[in-house]
Parts: structure tokens; sequence; C-alpha cells
């Protein structure tokens, strides 16, 4: 899916909202990396863990995390599977559809914007209508696999 980075939501209010019930939507540090790695593989797979950490090996880093009472409840990757590409990103499934995951994407791709980019490729999109309703998103016609043709499998899988 295509996101035009110049018609985003403005994603302050997004992000002042869930800091009213704990939630902290910011960029990943460094430090944090190997929290958000155990977080990524335990909640969702090693897979997203190898894109977190590519996310992670630029500057400034390509991810933005939600925390609340010191745990990590959701992420966001930029310029990890490819330039360009948000995702991956996921939530707490316990954490679904309280804003969160809006609150990820729309900084993540505030993040892109100012980067200069005035395009992002939603790569693998599981939920289209999440993407559509909140950014914007649509379908690039033939991508289809895409990018994602000939994977290899996760390890011991």
């Amino acid at each position: 899916m295509l996101v035009r980075l110049y018609a985003l939501p403005v994603g302050e209010p997004l992000r002042a909202a869930l800091a009213e019930q704990g939630v902290l939507v910011r960029p990943c540090r460094p430090f944090e990396m190997h929290a958000v790695e155990e977080w990524i593989a335990r909640t969702f797979s090693t897979r997203w863990v190898s894109e977190f950490q590519v996310a992670m090996a630029h500057q400034p880093c390509g991810c933005i995390i939600a925390t609340q009472g010191k745990r990590v409840v959701g992420f966001a990757c930029f310029d990890a599977t490819a330039r360009g590409f948000i995702g991956p990103m996921g939530v707490d499934p316990a954490l679904r559809q309280g804003g969160v995951g809006k609150a990820l994407l729309v900084t993540a791709l505030e993040h892109m914007r100012a980067m200069g980019y005035a395009y992002a490729v939603i790569g693998g999109t599981g939920p289209q209508e999440f993407y559509a309703r909140t950014v914007g998103a649509t379908v690039i016609e033939g991508s289809d696999p895409g990018f994602y043709a000939d994977i290899l499998p996760e390890p011991g899988r």
C-alpha cells in the first residue's frame, strides 16, 4: 500500500490521549534494543526481530515504540525491510483497538516525512482497512507478493 506523507493526520493529539492513559509513544533508544527484541520475538516473530535490528542500525533510528509502565506494548519500524517502507509494526493484543497502533503508525510516518520522504510503502499489509482508514493508504496493484517473494523460513520451522 502507498501512503502520501504530505496528507497525514496530526500525531500529537493521538500521543497526548494515550499519555493520559499511561501509554508513551516515542523513538526506541539503542540501549533498549534487547528488551524490545525479546518482546517482538515473544509476541510476533523472529523475522520481525531481524527487521527491527535493521531499523535500529541507522541514525536516526527507525523504530517508534509504545510503552506502558516501563514495558513495551507496541512498535513500528521504518526503513527496515527496504528504504521508504513502513513496517513491521505490532501492538500487544490486549491493547488493540485502543489507538496505540494508530499513534505508532502516524508517529513513524511523521518521522519519515521529517527525513524528506513524500511517500511511504506499507509492504506485506495485513489489516488493509486499518491503513486505509488511519492514513489514507491505497493498494499498489500487482505488488503481492512483490518484495516478499522467495522468503526463507524462520529457523526451526
